[in-house]
């Protein structure tokens, strides 16, 4: 052999070396992957996950070969805030995308991309089939195909590795808008008075109907994954593929979709591990995972078992893939939830789940979690529900829907998977409250969370950079945050604090003042001489708030105030959200303020607010 032939070899065989190391090895090599995502489901509807649940028959299989992940969570309980936190890696209020649905797309840094592109760069056929529902531009290079038809069968070559992606709509909240017309009991599969209904329904045979009806929906998912796996197998790809299969989020029952409790966020997921790449899973085949897993967490995890870098910019980390233990998946035990608006309702929660606890922080708990959602409320059990509690028929926990909310609550969710005791109040539980309130406090101001900032200003301001935005205004944040925290303190003592943000330079601390003040409500008493000052806010927002504090404590008629931001503001976000504010009056049992929407002739509009303008004027919507 030469000396030229030799170096030749040693060059080539460094240079495999490097490919190798590098997570680009073709074909074989690296596994295939595949998403099969149902909507609006949460774990409380199949019997593998839940007793009371219907039998998956695919799904168990696939578990009998894969993982059960019994602590996975969505970080938003609605479509386009999940998917978008699920395509890049990283939570909604950091980017600007905690918004259903987006008025104005926000923008990621010029060189950060959803988590598909960094697949594209290892060498991945990346398609998906058919959703998007992102709340920022997927920008280019993420799929080779994003279409109806799009299939990991029009790879270019057999040996290229794809991942693909597909959504299916049956179990969609929608599946629920039937008309009285189409009631038929006979036709389920799953028998009516068989299921166990959450505490907070009412038991009506309605409810009943609803829940049985939902629960053949998860007999149709299950069809689904079974014709996957099937397509699969025949085009001889299974044993090269991790099949993942997982809700896009909780629902879908009234009180679920939408909201944070555990029935909005606690997704089905399992993952069928092939027994080619066993080694890239902690645990063996058919265990059942305890560590917690969230969406910002797929997209890394995908990345890592492709053998390349994790970008630096994604909040989550891999849970499967190689040199992850059985100790880091099975000591994960934290999952961050954020809800803000949704359609055209506006309501800003966040929670903390830590092991068995779950902390929820309500920064505006007078409006309850019944505020009129016009797509919601085409479920007839919502319309029922709402229709029992204004006629007086409901239990202290079914009321509770209708009713202003705790500013924190803390629940055992394993003794009380429902979250029907709030232990926030609990001396016992006193600890537990401190922590995870200021877990909680941490990861608010420490991403920093764009909501503490009215949508309408960021839209103005924001969009274009919301990550380098937050990031300019982190201490800003910080401070409206210790505002809107005094919500947390006996009002003797958060008085003088919120006296001098009613006073501040600070538009906004003023603006949480009042929404402090709001969650107060009569104890605030001593704040309504500088509340009504700030009824001639320069800020129209401000002048909002205001006029909703003060009416809610009953000390002015609120209307004429919210009437005059509605016809001069020329923002048709600010004008959605004084429309949230008029329909909380204008559904409100303890001060009712109707009003005559007829009269008011605002100068922008937009899909949002004619949802809000539609029920306005419809009769329907008064009691």
């Amino acid at each position: 052999m030469s000396v030229r032939t030799l170096l030749l070899g040693v060059l080539l065989g460094a240079i495999v070396q490097a490919f190798g190391d590098s997570g680009t090895s073709q074909g074989a090599d690296r596994p295939n992957f595949v998403w099969i995502v149902s909507e609006d489901n949460s774990i409380h509807y199949m019997r593998m996950f839940y007793p009371t649940g219907a039998p998956t028959p695919n799904i168990q299989s696939l578990a009998e070969r894969g993982l059960i992940f019994d602590r996975a969570f969505s970080n938003s309980p609605v479509c386009s805030v999940a998917r978008t936190t699920l395509a890049t890696g990283m939570y909604a209020p950091r980017n600007g995308t905690q918004f259903h649905r987006r008025i104005r797309p926000a923008r990621l840094p010029e060189d950060w991309r959803m988590f598909p592109f960094y697949l594209r760069q290892a060498g991945y056929y990346t398609t998906n089939h058919v959703k998007t529902d992102y709340n920022t531009p997927a920008g280019s290079g993420v799929w080779d195909e994003s279409s109806r038809q799009a299939t990991w069968r029009n790879r270019p070559e057999p040996d290229t590795p794809f991942f693909h992606m597909q959504s299916f709509p049956v179990s969609h909240e929608g599946s629920l808008h039937f008309s009285a017309e189409q009631i038929d009991p006979a036709a389920l599969q799953n028998d009516p008075d068989s299921v166990e209904l959450s505490p907070h329904h009412p038991d009506t045979a309605l409810f009943r109907y609803t829940h049985a009806r939902y629960l053949d929906r998860m007999r149709n998912v299950d069809e689904i994954v079974g014709r996957m796996m099937a397509d699969l197998e025949a085009d001889g790809l299974l044993e090269d593929t991790f099949v993942f299969y997982f809700g896009d989020h909780g629902g879908v029952l009234p009180g679920s979709k939408g909201y944070l409790f555990e029935t909005g966020l606690h997704i089905p997921l399992v993952v069928y591990v092939p027994d080619k790449w066993k080694s890239l899973s902690p645990l063996p085949q058919g265990s059942r995972v305890q560590g917690f897993v969230s969406f910002i967490d797929f997209g890394p995890t995908l990345i890592h078992m492709a053998g390349a870098s994790v970008p630096d910019h994604v909040d989550g980390r891999p849970f499967l893939g190689a040199h992850i233990t059985t100790d880091q998946l099975e000591s994960r035990d934290e999952t961050f939830g954020y809800a803000d608006r949704f359609d055209e309702k506006y309501d800003l929660s966040r929670s903390l789940r830590k092991g068995r606890y779950k902390y929820l922080r309500n920064y505006q708990a007078f409006y309850p979690d019944g505020l009129r959602n016009n797509y919601r409320y085409r479920m007839l059990a919502y319309q029922q529900w709402r229709d029992l509690y204004r006629s007086g028929e409901l239990n202290e926990v079914q009321r509770r829907f209708f009713e202003a909310k705790p500013v924190e609550m803390l629940f055992d969710v394993e003794a009380d998977p429902y979250e029907t005791v709030n232990l926030a109040t609990d001396p016992d539980y006193a600890d537990v409250l401190k922590d995870l309130r200021a877990r909680l406090q941490q990861r608010v101001k420490g991403m920093p969370d764009l909501s503490f900032f009215p949508e309408s200003y960021l839209v103005e301001h924001a969009m274009d950079d919301p990550v380098g935005f937050g990031q300019q205004h982190a201490e800003q944040v910080a401070r409206l945050v210790d505002v809107a925290d005094l919500a947390l303190v006996p009002f003797d003592q958060a008085a003088e604090p919120l006296a001098d943000a009613l006073r501040s330079s600070d538009p906004w601390q003023r603006y949480w003042a009042l929404i402090v003040g709001s969650c107060f409500g009569a104890q605030a008493e001593s704040l309504v001489p500088a509340a009504r000052r700030l009824l001639d806010d320069p800020e129209p927002l401000v002048r909002v708030r205001a006029a909703e504090m003060l009416g809610i404590v009953a000390a002015i008629d609120p209307r004429p105030t919210l009437h005059q931001v509605l016809e001069t503001t020329e923002s048709a976000v600010e004008a959605l959200l004084t429309l949230n504010t008029v329909v909380f009056f204008h559904d409100s049992i303890e001060h009712r303020f109707p009003f005559d929407i007829e009269s008011v002739r605002m100068r922008v509009t937009s899909n949002e607010t004619d949802r809000r303008l539609e029920y306005l004027s419809d009769g329907s919507s008064r009691q």
